[in-house]
């Protein structure tokens, strides 16, 4: 059995998870997050700017201090900066192990952004990589809008900062404009010439971030970026959680994360972040483990396997049943024996008609007040209930 390759996440849900329009987090939830992350496994985080100022580099340096004083002390960290010399100087002695310097490689930022030249870019790179590790940092090479570069200024970027010193390029699908099959071919034409650490860098913006990096890692990517419930610029980036799930339960690729804890770490984040995700949120959504239709009840309880692509029990969760619109006679007899409440066929076929009108009126799964007032509104049992089952 072939072992399954390491990939390396660099979770950026204190930096690019930040930058989403609204959320703003404070020190001390900066720091809660990071040492939730390094208890998890998580083996890198980008944690901040410190071009933005003081305030910013205090929060950076609170994060490096909690994480080098925790026990595991395992959880190295970056800042994010652009190719300048001010920037660089700005992440001086905040206890940063990495900085990602950015530089735009697609000729229209080229040209509109900067102002400048590929020949420019290239001299810089090479002079402000030396600099960086001049100064003790490890450097990655940050290519911003890397999906709309052309392939030979690309390897040209990742060969000058190799001959540089830098020991990773990170390819930025900016504007989330990418599909699996381009990345695929763009990774891997920079894998093929390039011996460089390569890292992928994913936006939601067409809700491709995730397949996005797993073909990233299929095409020879050793290391991914990250947030918690795929926070980010515009629709987001590829979400920590889903990442890393899919890795595992399709065996592509081994991270080292403890799967149980990603949902404590998201729920928090969600809580710091002021967000909500859908119920159909992949791996954290309250509804992703939960059925109604009668077709898969039936399946599930036959062999769980029938409707199950991986175990809810990865991320420390579990199936639940409820009943609705779709339910059948043996979801029915199910949920109500768990209430101890014991039906025979007609009776469940009685109050399958009246789930549908229920359903239909009250746009939500009923409750066990509501199940029992069903139940007792077709005769099945008599029981008291309380006044306000319809409100939930």
């Amino acid at each position: 059995m072939n072992k399954r390759p390491f990939v390396r996440v660099n979770d950026t849900t204190l930096r690019d998870g930040e930058q989403t329009p609204g959320v703003a987090f404070t020190t001390e939830e900066k720091v809660r997050l990071a040492l939730m992350m390094q208890a998890a496994g998580v083996p890198e985080l980008e944690i901040g700017i410190p071009a933005m100022g003081a305030q910013e580099q205090h929060s950076i340096q609170a994060i490096t201090a909690a994480l080098r004083a925790s026990q595991l002390n395992s959880t190295e960290t970056m800042a994010w900066c652009r190719m300048t010399e001010f920037d660089i100087s700005q992440a001086l002695n905040l206890g940063l192990d990495w900085v990602d310097l950015s530089t735009p490689v697609s000729r229209q930022q080229i040209r509109s952004k900067l102002n400048s030249t590929p020949e420019h870019v290239l001299a810089r790179t090479d002079r402000l990589v030396k600099q960086a590790l001049d100064f003790g940092f490890k450097v990655c090479v940050g290519m911003e809008d890397a999906s709309r570069a052309d392939m030979d200024l690309l390897l040209s970027v990742a060969e000058v900062a190799e001959r540089a010193g830098a020991s990773r390029i990170r390819f930025a699908d900016t504007l989330g404009i990418l599909e699996p099959f381009k990345t695929q071919q763009m990774i891997g034409e920079l894998r093929r010439h390039s011996e460089l650490e390569i890292e992928m860098h994913a936006h939601n913006d067409l809700g491709l971030a995730t397949a996005n990096t797993l073909a990233a890692i299929d095409a020879g990517a050793t290391s991914i970026n990250t947030t918690a419930n795929g926070l980010g610029e515009r629709a987001g980036n590829a979400p920590l959680e889903e990442v890393v799930v899919a890795l595992n339960v399709l065996s592509k690729a081994d991270t080292g994360i403890d799967l149980l804890q990603l949902p404590l770490i998201c729920q928090y984040a969600l809580q710091a972040s002021g967000r909500q995700v859908s119920l159909q949120k992949a791996i954290i959504g309250a509804g992703v483990f939960t059925h109604e239709s009668g077709i898969h009840i039936d399946g599930l309880l036959k062999d769980i396997n029938n409707y199950q692509g991986f175990s809810p029990s990865l991320v420390g969760r579990e199936h639940t049943l409820v009943l609705g619109k779709h339910s059948g006679i043996s979801a029915i007899s199910t949920v109500y024996r768990n209430l101890g409440i014991e039906l025979d066929e007609q009776q469940c076929q009685l109050l399958r008609a009246t789930l549908r009108q229920w359903s239909e009126t009250h746009k939500c799964s009923p409750d066990e007040v509501a199940l029992r007032a069903l139940a007792q509104s077709v005769a099945i049992i008599n029981c008291p209930v309380g006044e306000d089952y319809g409100s939930n």
